[in-house]
């Protein structure tokens, strides 16, 4: 059992190695072609079949060796051409801007321009602001020029990172994901691309570039956002990440027409209907992992009259649920904002929603109360 224990440690402390020093999106490619030579080989000792046993293995083989030189030279080493600044996304309403949105694995080597730079921290100042926030405790995002330990994201430069008090307080961690996320839609606008990072991020690496700027008996840090100009050249692995995150789960896995989550709500069933894409930019909002924790539940009055969305959390994280709650309210508000639908988040108590004999999971923890209007 020990020796069980400490290969896996030794593994475990390879993986990150390999993880943090920029090399593990390259060794999937790498291992699958050394076995795809070893099967080449082997065909060619055996000598039959040579079409399936031989040339299949090697020409497969050549072709992720390939790749993977080409991967290295482009993105590990930065040897590529120039690529253009991306035009900005103004254009485009508030709920297609935020299905433009992706998360970003590469980055070209560029800065972001002055301006830019300025526009963005110009946000961040406000998205912090303590009126702006749900809850009472102070949060902020701090800017770094540095490129940090992080993963998977290759070539990314300039991030923010965001800081909530020591001692833990959800709802400041909620208020990290509704803030930040409204950066990000600001940002998608003006053509930039960003990334969140939370388990893939050094805090090490972190805290070396924030030095004064982090008070360790005050600070915690909650995650960070990689900011900058997107790059088409990635490594394959990192690709086959982006697809396969592509994937979300049904409006009706996500949103409920009863306050127990025990109905699946229909979007297009009155009254819920007039909420159209509120669901949907919600279902493509970013979590850790793609792990879509949030759920909603659309509460109706005796009349028929939708009243309120309460929104929940399905586990029982400390720091990567709330966030991820966080991001969905900042985009159900963004779109009720543009749907013109009136509405202010509020915290219920357990007799104001009727639960007071609530599960622990899910974890209900605030509701968009609809006004008149």
């Amino acid at each position: 059992m020990a020796s069980a224990a400490s290969l896996k440690s030794a593994l475990w402390d390879l993986k990150v190695r390999l993880q943090f020093t920029g090399w593990l999106q390259y060794l999937p490619n790498a291992l699958v072609a050394v076995v795809l030579g070893a099967l080449a080989a082997v065909g060619w000792l055996v000598g039959a079949y040579p079409a399936l046993l031989f040339w299949t293995p090697l020409a497969l083989g050549s072709l992720l060796v390939a790749n993977l030189a080409f991967d290295l030279v482009t993105v590990k080493l930065g040897l590529r051409p120039a690529e253009r600044t991306p035009a900005r996304l103004d254009p485009l309403d508030t709920f297609d801007l935020m299905r433009a949105r992706v998360s970003c694995r590469s980055f070209q080597s560029r800065d972001l321009t002055p301006e830019h730079r300025h526009e963005l921290m110009a946000l961040v100042a406000r998205q912090v602001e303590p009126a702006g926030q749900l809850g009472q405790r102070p949060i902020r995002f701090e800017y770094i020029a540095a490129p940090l330990t992080v993963w998977p994201v290759v070539g990314a430069r300039e991030f923010l990172v965001a800081i909530a008090p020591r001692e833990y307080d959800r709802m400041a961690v909620i208020d990290v994901g509704r803030s930040l996320q409204k950066v990000v839609h600001h940002a998608t606008g003006m053509g930039l691309a960003t990334c969140w990072i939370g388990p893939g991020a050094d805090h090490e690496s972190i805290l070396r570039h924030l030095g004064p700027r982090f008070d360790p008996e005050r600070d915690h840090i909650i995650c960070a956002c990689a900011v900058g100009y997107a790059s088409k050249f990635k490594p394959a692995v990192l690709r086959l990440i982006q697809r396969a995150q592509r994937n979300r789960l049904p409006i009706g896995q996500l949103f409920f027409a009863a306050p127990d989550l025990s109905a699946p709500l229909d979007p297009e069933a009155p009254p819920f209907d007039a909420f159209g894409r509120c669901y949907e930019v919600c279902q493509w909002a970013p979590s850790s992992f793609n792990g879509q924790t949030t759920r909603c539940a659309a509460v109706v009055d005796g009349q028929g009259q939708l009243t309120r969305f309460d929104f929940f959390a399905t586990t029982d994280s400390h720091f990567y649920a709330p966030v991820a709650l966080g991001i969905w309210l900042a985009n159900w508000e963004m779109g009720c904002e543009a749907a013109k639908l009136p509405g202010h988040f509020e915290v219920l108590g357990p007799e104001e929603r009727g639960a007071t004999k609530a599960p622990e999971l899910p974890h209900y923890d605030i509701s968009w109360v609809r006004e008149a209007g």
